[in-house]
């Protein structure tokens, strides 16, 4: 995975929390980091906060603070969109929208927490009495959040936790230290208790403590597969539960159309939402060779119009490396087709064609606008090059055959496939993915069982 998605978490890094303009790479502003003492105080608030919030509040009074939230997050939309741009170089409308789909995280769980967290009974083999299970949070948790979402990450996280009643402690990526203050302003406004939901700008070495502290019952991760492994070994060696969305390599399969404009289109949002800097965005495209040629042809023009209107990556490092990796990989015999150099942080948008499926870089994720394009004879063509690849985070099928729709989506190692369709996500739909991208599932009901003591109650009569 592109390292500049790592949310360096390196145990043996140190971070400098900063708003850098991606436009221009300038330092806007520095913001101080975390002392030891400031990281202890933050899981003892977390800690402190947990018997009170998880017991002394009911279901439905957390979900009237979520429902708080989500209105602040929509009150205050422009501001919070304006804070990412600054941050991360997201064109302030898509921000907006990063915005709005938080807020309806947050109201999807106020509106369901109650029948999520009901009592589920267990029909008895044998005996007399009743059995059931009983959703019940596990104390603190510790996030550690990515800078590609800042406001859409942070809510696939904290909802389902703080509706279930665990506490929270939030380190978030170091190029985000505004939009982490304005979200703690923003849950601190809602009226939550001290301490259920706590920012801290830690380093790599504070998290690693952190991860280990019997305080912290379980850990979040978004990031890149290295980091994420990280933080899997340092959760595992104190037998903690962990969650982790990494990279993805998702593939776009066409295997025919009756409206190529629109497939065009679909595989155009697909891939270059964000600027490109999305795991599950849409990268590889796999298409049937009787359509490939005019699929090429109108999604190539599409892309490079594009090129005026593209916001810059996330950081000058990062466009230079997404280069690095057109570099090699056009080395390697490939075609690269754009209109313009690199400038900054700015990276023309491109497809690549040509890509040796064997070669080292076909495995790597590309983390910005470039669409790689292959031409398959068949179905199990198709199949098998989509599966080929450590990734296996969403994909995309588009056909006009059911059948085939609904055979192919069962064959793909995917934790999502969507059909026909993209920018299908929605609050109540579990994300997540399998191999290198991942374990475990964010939103939709799976979001809040992941953290939760499903705690079996057995009477033996009643």
């Amino acid at each position: 995975m592109n390292p500049h998605h790592d949310e360096g978490v390196s145990m043996a890094k140190r971070h400098v929390y900063a708003v850098v303009d991606p436009a221009s790479g300038k330092l806007v502003k520095e913001y101080p980091t975390a002392t030891d003492e400031t990281v202890d105080a933050a899981l003892d608030a977390a800690a402190n906060a947990y018997t009170d919030w998880s017991r002394q509040t009911s279901v439905a009074q957390r979900a009237q603070l979520l429902h708080t939230v989500a209105t602040l997050h929509s009150e205050r939309s422009r501001q919070l969109a304006e804070i990412i741009h600054r941050e991360m170089g997201k064109p302030v409308d898509e921000a907006v929208g990063e915005v709005e789909f938080s807020a309806s995280i947050y109201r999807y769980y106020a509106e369901n927490a109650e029948r999520f967290l009901t009592d589920e009974p267990i029909e008895l083999l044998e005996g007399e009495g009743t059995a059931f299970i009983r959703r019940q949070p596990v104390g603190v948790l510790l996030g550690i959040m990515p800078w590609n979402y800042p406001y859409y990450q942070v809510a696939r996280f904290a909802a389902p936790n703080l509706a279930l009643g665990n506490t929270i402690v939030l380190k978030h990526a170091s190029q985000c230290p505004e939009s982490s203050a304005a979200l703690q302003q923003l849950f601190t406004d809602a009226g939550f208790p001290q301490g259920c939901y706590v920012n801290v700008h830690a380093t790599g070495e504070q998290i690693g403590r952190a991860i280990a502290d019997p305080r912290v019952q379980g850990v979040s991760f978004t990031g890149s597969e290295r980091a994420g492994a990280e933080v899997a070994e340092k959760a595992g060696r104190s037998l903690k539960k962990v969650v982790l969305e990494l990279g993805g390599s998702d593939p776009f399969i066409v295997l025919s159309t009756d409206d190529l404009d629109a497939t065009v289109q679909a595989a155009v949002e697909a891939r270059f939402e964000n600027a490109g800097q999305a795991c599950n965005a849409g990268k590889r495209f796999i298409v049937a060779e009787d359509v490939y040629d005019a699929f090429l042809d109108r999604f190539t023009e599409k892309v490079l119009a594009l090129t005026d209107g593209l916001a810059p990556l996330s950081s000058v490092a990062a466009a230079e490396y997404v280069e690095e990796q057109v570099e090699r990989i056009v080395g390697e015999g490939a075609t690269f087709v754009s209109v313009r150099q690199r400038e900054g942080a700015y990276f023309p948008p491109g497809v690549l064609t040509g890509v040796s499926p064997t070669s080292p870089s076909a495995a790597e994720e590309l983390f910005g606008p470039v669409a790689t394009v292959y031409r398959v004879g068949s179905e199990d063509e198709a199949v098998q090059l989509a599966n080929d690849t450590p990734y296996g985070l969403g994909s995309y099928v588009f056909t006009t055959d059911p059948e085939q729709a609904l055979r192919v989506a069962d064959r793909i190692d995917a934790g999502m496939v969507f059909i026909n369709g993209v920018g299908l996500e929605s609050a109540g739909l579990p994300f997540g993915g399998v191999k290198l991208s991942g374990f475990g599932r964010e939103l939709g009901r799976a979001g809040i069982d992941e953290f939760a003591n499903r705690k079996l109650i057995r009477t033996a009569r009643t």
